[in-house]
């Protein structure tokens, strides 16, 4: 019977704690976000600035009992502070920044200028040269013009590598149309992967340059330009015309600068040297004799070169090589009269009337200061190279 008692006794207490499990799992089974502790703090920033409604936990849950927060999440909770709570430490700076206007650019500067009141007391004359340099600052066309003199002036030079602006002396190339002046700078005179000593661009006088300008100053009646622009639109102008890219198209080329033995000329926004041969079949002593800045010379093109990637052209090939024919004009033994044309080597260069080429010895009995460049002398006729094209001979005696 003891048993039995113990038994009935011990079965109310399992009743009893299912009902306390059963109200357990009615607890547990309430939502979740109600006990997701990181989400608090972000809800709370959202509901201040009229978002969502805060979640309210009930007070019993164990998941409302205040953290200890960390000063990182206070920092987070503080509300930004509002206009009137900021501090006016610096107004001077603050007003001048506010008042401070952004710097108009060249290009808004020349169009903001009244050129009704500018231009109403210009001659015909001066009014056109000022439309033309307008029209090239504004749609990038290019001007042609004679170089008057080379003058050194302090320019400022922004370097982009660098991002330094300083000042520099260089040589600034001037042209004068009608009564602007127009200054070309000598950085760009040139393309930074074909730049020309000091020397060359101060023998630019009398030299015809195509150019853009690139700057307008009304006020100073003067404009600046820049030849490397007109150079890059001619060469876009001669890849896209093949009756002048095409090898045998005959081309002009302008002088720019010429030497004793060799020149600068310009073809279609090219810079090519050119030597004596080049220029002449015949022997010149000294080209500045002959040429000049400023001259146009017609000129056979005949292909790029695959180094460099500059035309190649070639001046004497317009006309006619005296060499042909010489054969029968001047035979093997007859004598000629010829001009000494140059010295090179112990050799002697004399040149028949007809432009025919002799490079000379000496005879026995003659030395080599007995004869001067420009003597007259009587040659005589040895021997013809076919392939190289050349006459050889021998000096008898003055004429």
């Amino acid at each position: 019977m003891a048993r039995k008692k113990a038994e009935t006794v011990e079965e109310p207490k399992h009743e009893e704690e299912q009902q306390t499990e059963q109200a357990v799992q009615q607890t547990e089974e309430q939502p979740a976000p109600a006990v997701d502790l990181s989400d608090i703090p972000t809800l709370e920033i959202e509901s201040d600035g009229g978002g969502a409604a805060p979640v309210e936990a009930e007070p019993a849950s164990p998941a409302e009992a205040p953290a200890e927060e960390t000063p990182e999440r206070e920092t987070e909770q503080q509300t930004p502070p509002s206009e009137e709570t900021i501090p006016d430490e610096y107004p001077e700076e603050l007003a001048a920044a506010e008042e401070q206007t952004p710097e108009l650019t060249d290009r808004q500067k020349f169009y903001a200028l009244k050129f009704n009141e500018l231009d109403r007391g210009l001659t015909p004359a001066e009014r056109a040269e000022w439309n033309s340099i307008y029209a090239s600052y504004r749609g990038r066309s290019a001007l042609h013009g004679r170089v008057l003199g080379v003058d050194p002036m302090k320019a400022k030079v922004f370097d982009r590598s660098t991002r330094v602006q300083a000042m520099q002396m260089m040589n600034c190339a001037v042209i004068v149309m009608h009564r602007i002046r127009i200054i070309i700078p000598e950085t760009e005179l040139w393309f930074s992967e074909n730049e020309k000593p000091d020397y060359v661009a101060q023998s630019l006088t009398g030299a015809n340059l195509d150019f853009i300008i690139t700057k307008v100053d009304r006020e100073g009646n003067f404009a600046t330009a820049s030849r490397r622009m007109a150079m890059r639109a001619r060469r876009y102008y001669f890849a896209h015309r093949p009756a002048l890219s095409t090898e045998g198209a005959r081309l002009t080329c302008k002088l720019l600068s010429v030497g004793p033995r060799r020149c600068l000329v310009e073809c279609y926004g090219y810079d090519i040297d050119l030597t004596q041969r080049d220029i002449r079949y015949t022997a010149i002593p000294d080209l500045r004799n002959e040429y000049h800045p400023g001259m146009e010379l017609p000129c056979i093109f005949k292909g790029f070169d695959p180094e460099t990637h500059k035309p190649i052209i070639s001046v004497k090939e317009t006309e006619a090589n005296p060499f042909d024919g010489a054969i029968l004009r001047h035979p093997e033994g007859c004598r000629r009269m010829a001009t000494i044309s140059g010295k090179y080597g112990g050799g002697v260069f004399c040149n028949l009337p007809d432009d025919t080429v002799l490079m000379c010895d000496y005879s026995y009995q003659h030395e080599d200061s007995d004869f001067m460049i420009g003597d007259t002398v009587i040659v005589v006729v040895q021997s013809f190279n076919m392939e190289k094209k050349q006459i050889y001979g021998k000096i008898l005696s003055k004429w």
